[in-house]
């Protein structure tokens, strides 16, 4: 990469950690003005235009990138249970721990999951289907689950976790206590229900 590109790419990742540092409890991405953003990220608001065609391009980046950045965590969790411990105490430990370093990330997807746009919801759509698609295969491989019934606790699961995530997002570790021990419960609940609706061996 030459060092124009890498100017470039520079000045893009600045834009998107410019944008994801002004997200709020109080303010979602609809309401971050191009100028602001700019500002932030030190660069004329005429130069935003070189990275991203608009604001709607740096919003979907963003949807993406928190996707993503939210899928490696967890699967950090799950290969962290491999060394001993519960696989769902420690996907929720990781994902509690990614509220506290990195709200942002998660704030993203929560807030445009009823994003103005089509194009919002279709992106949240999309990355909260990556989740499910990843989660059901690691259920189908480790607890030999039927593909149906895999796929039908993996969506359970992330609709639980997002559930809990929106209603932790903003309280301090200490508080967050009585809502992960339930989404563990929780958890465990469906997967001992999709244990008995699975097939014996």
């Amino acid at each position: 990469m030459g060092v124009r590109a890498q100017q470039k790419e520079k000045t893009r990742r600045a834009l998107v950690d410019a944008a994801f540092n002004q997200l709020s409890a109080e303010r979602s991405f609809s309401s971050l003005s191009l100028r602001e953003v700019a500002r932030e990220a030190g660069i004329a608001p005429t130069s935003f235009y070189r990275h991203f065609k608009d604001m709607d391009e740096l919003g979907l980046t963003m949807v993406d990138e928190g996707g993503l950045t939210l899928r490696q965590l967890m699967r950090k969790g799950r290969q962290r249970a491999a060394s001993g411990g519960s696989v769902i105490r420690n996907s929720v430990e990781t994902f509690m721990e990614v509220l506290d370093s990195n709200p942002n990330v998660f704030r993203i997807l929560l807030h445009e999951r009823s994003g103005t746009t089509p194009a919002f919801r279709a992106a949240v759509a999309r990355e909260i289907g990556h989740f499910i698609a990843e989660l059901a295969h690691y259920i189908e491989q480790q607890a030999e689950r039927p593909k149906d019934i895999a796929w039908a606790q993996a969506e359970a699961l992330v609709t639980l976790v997002f559930h809990s995530g929106a209603e932790a997002l903003d309280m301090k570790a200490a508080q967050r206590k009585p809502i992960k021990e339930r989404l563990v419960l929780q958890l465990r609940m469906v997967a001992k229900g999709a244990e008995a609706l699975s097939p014996k061996h």
